[in-house]
């Protein structure tokens, strides 16, 4: 067969510059990853089976954690009294609550911060005692504070909001001086020179702050809902679940905080594209 493009016959299927080549190759490396994870659990847990290793009874086989899901699917958790869905639903709502707290805060005074020298002298003191303070190290004084329900939450506020707050401060100093200049020269307003300029050239840097935030905001809300002595959620579900040596459903709780936690940074992901392309960033 001709074609009025010699270059067309001899053209691979999938140009390697190519969108679709890239989406296949990270999805044929990412299930090749996962098989290999998969693979090497299996292997592992079995081993242990077979020799009757002591940690063949904590480090469980792939069947059984895929069992217990399904029990729990079926029949909600024993150890809690909550199925899968309120279990679930506990944890990613005062996750939210946390997070959208956390990002309501360090948005203005990130900008603020990264515009205004006196306000970065006056902030960062407070910030630099309060930043080293592991977030879950609040979990005891917060929960007795605000309760089973608010306070895990405020935990994932103080593991969220100081990453978000130095991504923000850093975007905002990294602003090209003459991108602002050229905007005041052409008339801009302070609003025009926020939201047309200051804004856009931040989405990147912010946009990095939540998905370091999102990572350590998970491990704070699992981690305080442990600390609770009541209230639902994934964490008091591993808690209870481990107490009573039912280890596949704490295997389970453990993968659904893994989904959990890659479920809302692709969710973020995606808003970045959408944001970048309506904010013209590229």
């Amino acid at each position: 067969m001709t074609s009025t493009d010699g270059n067309l016959d001899n053209r691979p299927f999938l140009d390697k510059n190519s969108r679709a080549y890239r989406i296949l190759r990270m999805i044929v490396i990412t299930v090749f990853s996962l098989a290999m994870l998969m693979l090497a659990w299996w292997l592992i847990s079995h081993y242990f089976a077979a020799t009757g290793h002591p940690a063949s009874e904590y480090f469980v086989t792939p069947e059984a954690v895929w069992d217990a899901f399904d029990n729990l699917i079926q029949n909600g958790d024993k150890a809690t009294g909550r199925t899968l869905a309120e279990l679930s639903w506990a944890s990613l709502f005062r996750f939210l609550q946390g997070f959208l707290l956390a990002f309501a805060l360090a948005l203005p005074l990130g900008l603020l911060m990264g515009n205004f020298l006196m306000a970065e002298e006056f902030s960062n003191p407070w910030i630099e005692v309060l930043r080293p303070i592991a977030p879950i190290a609040w979990a005891p004084l917060f929960i007795f504070m605000f309760g089973v329900w608010w306070g895990p939450i405020m935990v994932v506020f103080v593991g969220v909001f100081f990453p978000l707050l130095s991504n923000i401060v850093f975007g905002v100093k990294k602003i090209d001086p003459v991108l602002l200049d050229a905007a005041k020269t052409l008339g801009a307003s302070k609003a025009q020179l926020f939201y047309k300029v200051m804004l856009p050239s931040t989405v990147p840097q912010i946009m990095n702050g939540i998905r370091v935030g999102l990572g350590v905001g998970w491990m704070c809300i699992v981690a305080a809902e442990m600390v609770a002595i009541s209230g639902a959620g994934i964490g008091k579900f591993i808690l209870l679940n481990s107490q009573i040596g039912n280890w596949p459903n704490v295997f389970v709780g453990i993968i659904i905080t893994s989904f959990l936690g890659i479920l809302t940074i692709e969710f973020t992901g995606y808003l970045q594209k959408r944001i970048s392309e309506r904010m013209g960033v590229v």
